[in-house]
């Protein structure tokens, strides 16, 4: 038992010697919470305005404080009276900058005033707390609250409190003694600034949790767009590995006699392709493993530029009004570049029918020797869209179109139209590195 209370001693010792150290970093040297200036990021709207008011209100407040101060029974302080309540003021407006020094200039203020005061106050006054001086006492708190943690606003009200208690001990006469009505005041000002700081940093979190979600998904829509586009190509990948695979096996019997280099040199081109599609189909296999598509699917040829009258058709079939045209002259392409052209197209048509309802279309499709143009135009929409243009579906289309275009090194160029609507434009290249693609 004994040493169970030593021990508590010994803690409530250590308590006391940290107490001072803790008042003065809770009551003065940790910052308040700071809000951005004007011109920066997140600034609030309303401070300039906010600030102008409580301008207004200080000096309004100003004049009946040196009233109530100059209003004593004994002169003699008038002077000192208008330099208090311009200071009070002062330290008022300046809660909206520096809220912790401005509680401590108000509360040094007003415990100054009540002992300059006090031995010629009337009786029936007031005391300590005057009408006035629990308006700005409890202004102080408010503004305090409104920019430090609840732990804190809550000491600078015990010591304020603490302070009034002090005052009424130590008094030259008999008061009507008001602290069960301050205190309340006081209160007030402090739950309400509390509950204001707490409804700006969950408005805060709100917009950075709105962010991060808003990154996340683009993020996981990009990733998706990237899977699909893999799979599409290792399609025509595969298709590709498996022809020159059985380009090397045949080739043999079409040469009288060859040499047993040339044999060996065929025999490795095909256990090349061999392992190539191998650990391609190793790799791209965990993507079809996520959205395992129906086995009918899978062997589905890959579309291409001859199926875009298809896509047409059933989107006219939809209700769009769409017409499609060809210019330069056709010639082979890369399958990459094919199936990259048909999904620009397929994804810019579904794009005009979710956010241009009752809007025409046009699909151009230009063969120039650089490369492969593709150009989609819709008109202005007859009606609103039900669809938000920051929906997820339309990033999740451009961003696929993009992710399309640079990987064939091509461009993309989407936004409104000269004449209303919008337009999508995706040149893609057939020359250089781009020969290479599947």
């Amino acid at each position: 038992m004994g040493a169970v209370t030593s021990s508590r001693a010994v803690r409530l010792r250590a308590a006391v010697r940290r107490a001072p150290c803790a008042l003065y970093e809770e009551l003065w040297a940790a910052p308040a919470d700071r809000v951005p200036r004007m011109g920066e990021p997140d600034a609030p709207v309303w401070r300039p305005s906010l600030l102008v008011l409580l301008i207004i209100a200080a000096a309004c407040f100003a004049v009946p404080r040196t009233n109530e101060l100059t209003a004593y029974p004994t002169g003699g302080i008038s002077g000192w009276a208008v330099l208090a309540a311009v200071a009070q003021s002062a330290a008022l407006v300046a809660g909206m900058i520096r809220p912790v020094g401005a509680w401590w200039a108000a509360t040094v203020l007003s415990v100054t005033t009540v002992l300059v005061t006090e031995s010629v106050m009337s009786p029936d006054r007031l005391f300590p707390w005057s009408i006035m001086g629990m308006v700005f006492q409890g202004g102080a708190l408010f503004l305090l609250a409104l920019r430090v943690p609840p732990r804190r606003a809550l000491g600078a009200l015990a010591f304020t409190l603490l302070a009034g208690v002090a005052l009424t001990l130590h008094t030259t006469q008999r008061h009507n003694m008001d602290l069960d009505r301050s205190a309340p005041v006081f209160v007030v000002a402090l739950v309400l600034g509390t509950a204001l700081r707490s409804l700006r940093l969950a408005r805060r979190d709100l917009v950075d949790q709105v962010e991060l979600t808003a990154d996340e998904r683009a993020r996981r829509t990009l990733l998706e767009e990237r899977h699909r586009i893999a799979r599409e190509l290792h399609d025509v990948v595969a298709h590709h590995m498996s022809v020159i695979s059985i380009q090397a096996q045949v080739a043999p019997h079409l040469v009288q006699d060859p040499s047993d280099e040339l044999k060996e040199n065929l025999t490795g081109i095909r256990e090349n392709a061999l392992e190539a599609l191998t650990e391609l189909r190793r790799v791209l296999g965990v993507l079809r493993s996520e959205e395992a598509p129906a086995q009918s699917a899978r062997h589905t040829p890959q579309p291409s530029l001859d199926r875009l009258g298809g896509l047409v058709a059933s989107v006219r079939s939809a209700g769009l009004a769409v017409t499609l045209s060809t210019t330069g002259e056709p010639r082979p392409l890369p399958p990459g570049v094919e199936l990259s052209a048909y999904r620009i197209v397929q994804e810019a048509l579904s794009n005009v029918m979710r956010h241009a309802p009752g809007a025409g279309a046009r699909v151009e499709i230009g063969h120039q020797a650089a490369g492969l143009t593709v150009r989609v135009t819709n008109t202005s929409p007859l009606r609103p869209s039900p669809v938000s243009p920051g929906s997820h579906g339309v990033r999740h289309g451009l961003l696929g179109m993009r992710e399309r275009t640079t990987m064939l090194g091509g461009d993309l160029a989407t936004g409104p139209a000269p004449g209303g609507g919008w337009e999508v434009t995706a040149l893609l290249p057939v020359t250089g590195d781009t020969e290479d693609l599947p």
